[in-house]
């Protein structure tokens, strides 16, 4: 009966049973075949007797003493009663029974989630009429053991439980692990409370619309911690794509745990990371440039602060690291797992502590920020230009000059009397001791023999050569400046 089915009786008979309605022809009668031989439920009995009597009405007289071999005798009397369906669960009005799975979609495992138990397998979310925006309803239960165990779990703040049931949200492909994608206008309501989803990241960058993070829907404060049935209705807009519910217990990681994990579970040895310099470093014939070292920054790219604990990513070429503690607290804000050096993929079960990288941080001051790798393996620091330049301005290179000494500069002054007063004033302040004569080139020169010298210092230099009167600049009066 499945193998004589079209393609929209195949897809509506993969629909109704929450399984993935796309592909070709032939990949949908052998996903229908698979779902005949591995499930015998009346509901799916009764499914395909319905679409194979809408396609063949003449053959509804021998169709119900015809049955499948291997199926029990008591199906068929299930299916003509009403009331006989086991299943008691519904998703967008279509009776479904609690055992069955949508092994075609795969979500993605995610590093801060540890799924413990499935309470919802992945079910794709069917639109009922042809408005926009969509209501799909959800119906699961807690065992008493799964209700105590988020009752009695540790919180990780206020408010937040380490053991919580989460909502994911995919597209309803069967090809390949799914992501955790939002439908548009999506919001979820859990025994008839909203829930938080979470909102969209602003942009900084002009004319990039703002990203939304699709993580999973924390439901756990709404539901009924017991026995009791669970409702979670999902609002979803209808817009062309397919999208797969599920429900999952979870155990959620903090930044820090992960970073304990990383620690014991992924170091990179400083004899392999040497080992894996020299090959990037060895001679290639076939290179007309010949490659002798490697600069490498101790400065992390997504701070720009001297890297704590140096993290790379196994499948990256390049030798930089970054932090990984700075690392994993951005991604548990906001999950992006790119590596920020080459903006690849960084998941998480690929990441490694450079054992080398920690050696050289830990020997190398703190001003260091930038080495150098070497093709046998080893290293040197490199010291920035700005020190370079420090270190020369503390040890100049040319000797000081007295502008006091005339002869000093290899030029004389401009009047003797002033070189006379010069010299004395020197004699008395120095006190014969032989040094320069320190003069505040602010004062006038009036103010400055008089601070210099005493009164009677200046009645005996007058009387010997009378100094001509100057103004309060000091250069001759038949001197024209230029401008």
């Amino acid at each position: 009966m499945v193998k004589s089915f079209r393609v929209s009786d195949l897809q509506t008979l993969l629909a109704s049973m929450g399984r993935s309605k796309s592909g070709l022809k032939h990949d949908l009668v052998g996903r229908a075949l698979r779902l005949v031989q591995t499930e015998y439920s009346p509901e799916l009995l009764k499914n395909v007797r319905q679409l194979y009597e809408s396609r063949f009405p003449k053959a509804s007289g021998w169709l119900a003493a015809r049955r499948p071999e291997g199926v029990p005798v008591a199906y068929s009397s299930l299916s003509s009663s009403p009331t006989g369906t086991q299943g008691t669960d519904y998703l967008n009005g279509i009776p479904k029974l609690s055992s069955t799975p949508a092994a075609e979609v795969k979500l993605a495992s995610l590093p801060f989630y540890q799924t413990l138990e499935t309470l919802l397998p992945p079910t794709e979310l069917i639109a009922q009429n042809s408005e926009k925006l969509q209501d799909s309803q959800c119906i699961f239960e807690l065992t008493q053991s799964q209700a105590d165990q988020v009752r009695n779990s540790t919180e990780l703040r206020p408010g937040m439980k380490a053991i919580q049931v989460v909502l994911r949200i995919c597209y309803t492909d069967s090809i390949g692990v799914q992501e955790d994608q939002y439908p548009p206008n999506i919001a979820v309501k859990v025994n008839q409370s909203y829930c938080h989803v979470p909102g969209y990241y602003p942009s900084n960058k002009p004319g990039v619309e703002p990203r939304r993070p699709c993580r999973p829907v924390n439901i756990t404060p709404w539901l009924h911690l017991s026995t009791a049935t669970n409702r979670a209705t999902v609002t979803w807009g209808n817009f062309g794509k397919r999208y797969s519910v599920a429900v999952y217990l979870v155990r959620v990681f903090t930044s820090a745990e992960l970073f304990s994990q990383l620690k014991h579970c992924s170091v990179e040895s400083a004899e392999r990371c040497r080992e894996r310099i020299q090959d990037k470093l060895r001679f290639d014939p076939e290179n007309e440039i010949a490659t002798t070292g490697l600069r490498v920054s101790l400065i992390c790219p997504l701070v720009k602060m001297r890297i704590g604990v140096p993290c790379r990513v196994l499948t990256c070429a390049h030798l930089q690291c970054f932090d990984a503690i700075y690392f994993l607290q951005m991604n548990e804000k906001k999950p992006t797992w790119t590596c920020p050096v080459c903006d690849k993929q960084a998941p998480f079960e690929l990441l490694t502590i450079d054992g080398l990288a920690s050696e050289i941080l830990k020997e190398t001051h703190e001003d260091i920020e930038e080495i150098e790798y070497l093709t046998d393996g080893s290293w040197r620091a490199i010291r920035d230009e700005k020190e370079r330049e420090r270190e020369r301005s503390n040890t100049p290179d040319y000797p000081v000059v007295d502008i006091c000494v005339p002869e000093a500069n290899g030029h004389s002054p401009a009047h003797s009397s002033t070189s006379q007063t010069g010299k004395s004033g020197a004699g008395s302040t120095a006190g014969g001791t032989g040094g320069g004569v320190v003069v505040d080139l602010t004062l006038d020169s009036e103010e400055e023999g008089g601070g210099a010298r005493g009164d009677s210092d200046d009645t005996e230099d007058s009387q010997d050569s009378p100094a001509p009167k100057r103004g309060r600049y000091d250069y001759d009066k038949d001197l024209v400046t230029a401008y």
